[in-house]
């Protein structure tokens, strides 16, 4: 019963978390398109695509370690940030060596993202604080 919860639980942050990013999704396209027509659309339309799957893989790998013991969890989140920050680098080295401003606005790509990673966490936050979860308190002994 308590997997069915947590997965549940999970479900609720990732979808909490995709409304609002995915509205900030549209609006920074729809902005990037109005100010810097094709190159702003590709800049926007990629950092969309790389912060909804990179923050959503993170959602995954938390529901995945729920159920291992804290060192086991931490490495494997250690592991996790490690590599979306080694990935992210390469990608952001790809993109900035083998594609000229003139197909990708670079500001369009920044400023989408930094726009919906602020849209996800806040969405995330909330989210989480509508969960009803039941946390062990510890017990005090009265003597």
């Amino acid at each position: 019963m308590s997997n069915l919860s947590a997965a549940s639980s999970e479900e609720k942050m990732w979808r909490g978390a995709l409304v609002p990013a995915l509205v900030v999704t549209v609006i920074s396209i729809v902005i990037s398109i109005a100010v810097k027509k094709g190159p702003g659309a590709w800049g926007s339309l990629l950092a969309s695509m790389t912060v909804l799957i990179f923050f959503s893989v993170h959602l995954g790998i938390s529901a995945i370690s729920k159920n291992l013991d804290p060192i086991a969890t931490m490495a494997l989140a250690m592991f996790s940030y490690f590599a979306k920050v080694m990935v992210m680098g390469a990608f952001l080295l790809i993109v900035t060596k083998f594609t000229s401003p003139a197909t990708i606005n670079r500001p369009a790509f920044a400023i989408t993202a930094l726009a919906i990673t602020a849209a996800w966490l806040a969405g995330e936050i909330r989210a989480f604080m509508k969960l009803k979860l039941g946390l062990p308190l510890p017990l005090r002994r009265i003597e």
